[in-house]
């Protein structure tokens, strides 16, 4: 097995927290994660990945280990902080894996620098309006009245009950999903400060809506390699989401499983399979 080792960056002042495993002169791997995560939702891909891949997973700006700036952050600063980090741990040309809050993030790099990604993994990372599902309805209000009463209402999804409902809804046998995943993560979203940070994310998240047809005309321009590997019982993000890549990539591989949001856990073995069957290595 390759070692995987536990880094910082400074990307200009503020601290990135990031796993890394495989060879430098491997093909790269860019792993991005999504909410209410860290890079630690990777723990059971990467081992089955290093032996072939580079492999680089942040945790985002304000998630994880990563530093937690204060108020204000957004998509735009989660992606150019991102970019900056890309460029300094020389990922100069990479694949890049996309989840939920990492799929706004991820593109956003793709349209800045095409020339830089050689093929897209999206796991329950959307970008299309039919991939959303009714369980946005309480954040999509906030963005129609951001009224300090429906913003404290969203507090309902940094609770340690939520995060866990998260990763179970939509898996057939809840007992093969290790509470050690949703546990860290309530312990990140316990942090002072780390509320509001959420909380102005729920409410910039309508930025990232606003570029799907950006991101979309990037997908029918540059057709990259495209994987969607979609746990099809995602209260969020639907399998129309999934399918919709194909009317841009018509090439676009798509892949169910039978599982919720968090694929990974309890899937990790089957989606390493197809990514390696996917990607050359």
């Amino acid at each position: 097995m390759t070692a995987i080792t536990y880094r910082t960056a400074d990307v200009d002042g503020f601290k990135i927290f990031y796993r890394e495993a495989g060879s430098a002169g491997a093909p790269k791997l860019l792993l991005l994660h999504g909410f209410p995560s860290a890079g630690h939702m990777f723990r059971d891909l990467i081992p089955l990945l290093a032996d072939r891949f580079h492999i680089v997973a942040p945790d985002l700006p304000g998630f994880g280990k990563s530093d937690l700036p204060g108020r204000g952050l957004t998509f735009d600063r989660i992606a150019e902080t991102i970019d900056r980090f890309t460029e300094i741990v020389g990922f100069d040309r990479y694949a890049v894996y996309v989840f939920d809050y990492g799929a706004p993030t991820g593109f956003r790099l793709a349209v800045r620098h095409p020339e830089r990604i050689t093929a897209i993994i999206s796991q329950n990372g959307n970008a299309y309006e039919e991939g959303l599902s009714e369980g946005w309805n309480p954040i999509r209000a906030y963005w129609q009245d951001a009224s300090p009463a429906n913003r404290e209402a969203l507090r309902a999804f940094l609770q340690p009950e939520a995060t866990a409902w998260q990763y179970t809804h939509g898996v057939p046998d809840p007992t093969r999903v290790s509470p050690d995943g949703y546990a860290l993560d309530s312990f990140y979203l316990a942090r002072p400060g780390a509320d509001a940070v959420q909380l102005d994310l729920f409410g910039d998240y309508k930025s990232n809506i606003a570029l799907y047809p950006t991101f979309q005309a990037y997908f029918r321009t540059h057709k990259p390699p495209f994987l969607a590997v979609w746990g099809r019982n995602d209260p969020f993000f639907l399998p129309p989401g999934a399918e919709a890549f194909k009317r841009d990539i018509p090439n676009a591989v798509v892949r169910f499983f039978d599982t919720g949001h968090f694929a990974l856990e309890t899937h990790a073995d089957e989606i390493a399979a197809a990514i390696r069957e996917f990607l050359p290595g």
